[in-house]
């Protein structure tokens, strides 16, 4: 977080500043695509930004990171007292922990309805105990609190022209969209997690179970099977794109940038998974180095014409 940004939010704590300086850094380091394109805001609100996904991934990495610490148990009451922390300091702007007290503030700040973050600390447990589902009903109740509240959550910050109301399906379709990008990257990933987040009935459509997919990410061989049901949700993640997209001249056009260019740069990683042939049991699939270049590039004239 550079001395710039915070001074443009009107940050001035010492202390604060540095819970700040904190969310930037789990951002940086998890979230190398939705990094990029926040340099492209408006200094004023980019910390906003860093303080909403610096939680949400610092949530994750309880819920990922503890797996092997004995069972449930650990990470759940390493929830409890999170969503504690949570809970008193959006009441009271205050907290022990950096993060949460940089979230308290900018929830404070640009008025977000409190029931979002109730929501993804729901959408968190869920991951303690549940590692498939059955249908993309019940996927897409999980990734309404996972997903969809976190573009509910930036819609305050990022501005829009439009009353919210009109701009919050957009909003969460995105987050959806992301979210189902990231699923379609790291079935891999989380297999060896436990997880699957593709739907049983989808899979079970082109022959597909849980033993078929460790099968194939054990052994490194490909299944013609399984390259099926691997595009059917491609192309449902491309639907939410479609959904999504829409919504991004509602946005402040200093906004418009950024989620433009993250748009791109998430549905370039759909693309690259179609590149390799849906190997996502073997490999990581990720956007060339020069393509990113281009698109954030191309972010940055558009930052130009908008202020």
């Amino acid at each position: 977080m550079t001395r710039h940004e915070l001074d443009a939010a009107g940050i001035h704590d010492p202390a604060l500043r540095a819970d700040y300086l904190r969310c930037r850094l789990l951002n940086a380091r998890h979230g190398r695509t939705y990094f990029l394109a926040t340099r492209l805001l408006p200094a004023a609100r980019r910390p906003a930004v860093h303080a909403l996904y610096g939680f949400a991934r610092w949530a994750d990495d309880i819920v990922d990171d503890l797996e092997g610490s004995g069972g449930t148990a650990p990470r759940s009451a390493c929830l409890d007292r999170l969503d504690a922390e949570l809970s008193r300091a959006l009441r009271t702007g205050r907290g022990d922990e950096p993060v949460v007290r940089a979230l308290a503030h900018t929830a404070a700040t640009y008025r977000i309805d409190h029931r979002h973050f109730t929501d993804f600390m729901a959408s968190m447990r869920t991951d303690l105990t549940v590692t498939d589902y059955p249908t993309f009903a019940h996927l897409r109740h999980y990734m309404h609190g996972s997903a969809a509240v976190i573009g509910l959550q930036m819609l305050p910050v990022l501005g829009h022209v439009v009353p919210r109301e009109d701009a919050e399906p957009h909003a969460a379709a995105l987050g959806v969209a992301f979210q189902l990008t990231n699923f379609l990257r790291d079935v891999g990933e989380d297999l060896d997690r436990g997880r699957i987040y593709l739907p049983a009935d989808l899979l079970a459509a082109h022959g597909v179970d849980r033993d078929r997919l460790r099968w194939s990410r054990r052994t490194g061989r490909r299944d013609r099977r399984i390259t099926a049901a691997l595009r059917d949700f491609a192309a449902l993640t491309r639907g939410y794109y479609r959904r999504a997209l829409p919504g991004i001249p509602m946005l402040d056009p200093v906004a418009r940038p950024c989620i433009r260019t993250a748009y791109v740069l998430y549905g370039g990683i759909v693309t690259a998974v179609e590149r390799d042939g849906y190997a996502v049991l073997h490999r990581r699939s990720a956007v060339r180095r020069r393509v990113r270049a281009a698109v954030a590039l191309d972010g940055l004239v558009r930052v130009g014409a908008a202020r």
